[in-house]
């Protein structure tokens, strides 16, 4: 499923690039029209959109993502100066999001009806309210412009403060009202009483049972939101002029650089069933329900095997 996934993906981005209007070598300065057309054919791109697909095709199944129609680099090389920045912030990102998104929903949770469950909720309603590009240019305003506390992102200096703060928010903000809400259900569940009926302390029954409980559902949404974060990079990269893997994608998108946003798109495809088929192990591996359905399963499998 992930590999047909992928193959769609690559598919739509690269018949959505070349049905944009303009070419990648219409505004290069002082070009003849046999110029661009000896550099249109050099790049297979006087052929027709589904002949050169395929030809796309038999590179990159043979490990090829091409080279740059703009500087005739690798492609792979390319990616491979400018993804590590993007996964770095997008890491940082999530683990940002998820240690305040637990800590604000299960305080929520706690707290209900009280005025910390309140400032909570309008906080979280706020920050879902806005777009991602809106927090990140407030940030910039204020902390660099106007207070000059933090400096956006730049090579010399390293600092990632406001792109990772700007990226975490809305996930941060999602993760927050689902632990919540899973908190509530769980402390009304029949375990949570026969837990305090035993004498068990209500930290052991809050952070123990509880809260071990309610972070299962949050796990799917984790990796879920991880690759979301790679995607919504682009902008915020942009914005911060962070030289990653989305700021990279949206200068080729206006130079009409086709193979440099298709092995962006690619890698992030990649990378983003990659995380969802990690998560699904790890959930796996975190709730005994889907344990036991795996060992029942592997139990009548063999009972089936010895009967054969």
């Amino acid at each position: 499923m992930a590999i047909l996934t992928v193959f769609i993906i690559s598919m739509i981005t690269f018949f959505a690039m070349n049905a944009i209007p303009g070419g990648p070598f219409n505004k290069e300065k002082a070009s003849s029209p046999a110029v661009i057309a000896a550099l249109e054919a050099r790049y297979n791109l006087d052929k027709p959109v589904p002949v050169q697909y395929v030809l796309y095709m038999k590179k990159l199944l043979s490990g090829d993502l091409g080279v740059s129609l703009k500087n005739g680099r690798e492609i792979k090389a390319i990616i491979g100066e400018s993804f590590p920045i993007s996964a770095k912030l997008g890491l940082l990102a999530s683990v940002v999001a998820i240690i305040l998104g637990i800590v604000l929903g299960s305080t929520a949770a706690l707290m209900r009806n009280k005025w910390p469950d309140r400032v909570i909720v309008f906080f979280i309603t706020l920050i879902t309210a806005m777009p991602s590009f809106v927090v990140a240019t407030l940030l910039l305003y204020f902390f660099c412009m106007k207070l000059g506390i933090v400096q956006a992102f730049n090579a010399g200096t390293n600092q990632v403060v406001l792109p990772v703060l700007a990226l975490s928010m809305s996930p941060m903000a999602y993760i927050t009202r689902l632990t919540k809400t899973s908190m509530l259900d769980a402390l009304s569940q029949d375990y949570i009483r026969t837990a305090r009926a035993k004498g068990a302390s209500e930290k052991r029954v809050i952070w123990i049972h509880a809260l071990r409980n309610a972070l299962i559902p949050v796990l799917t949404i984790v990796g879920l939101r991880f690759g979301a974060g790679l995607g919504g990079a682009v902008v915020i990269e942009s914005i911060f002029s962070v030289p990653g893997l989305g700021k990279l994608m949206v200068d080729a998108i206006k130079q009409r650089d086709y193979p440099v946003v298709q092995g962006g798109v690619l890698l992030i495809a990649v990378s983003f069933s990659m995380i969802n088929l990690l998560v699904d192990m790890l959930y796996a591996y975190v709730d005994p329900r889907i344990r036991s359905q795996y060992n029942t399963y592997k139990k009548k499998k063999a009972g089936k095997e010895e009967k054969v």
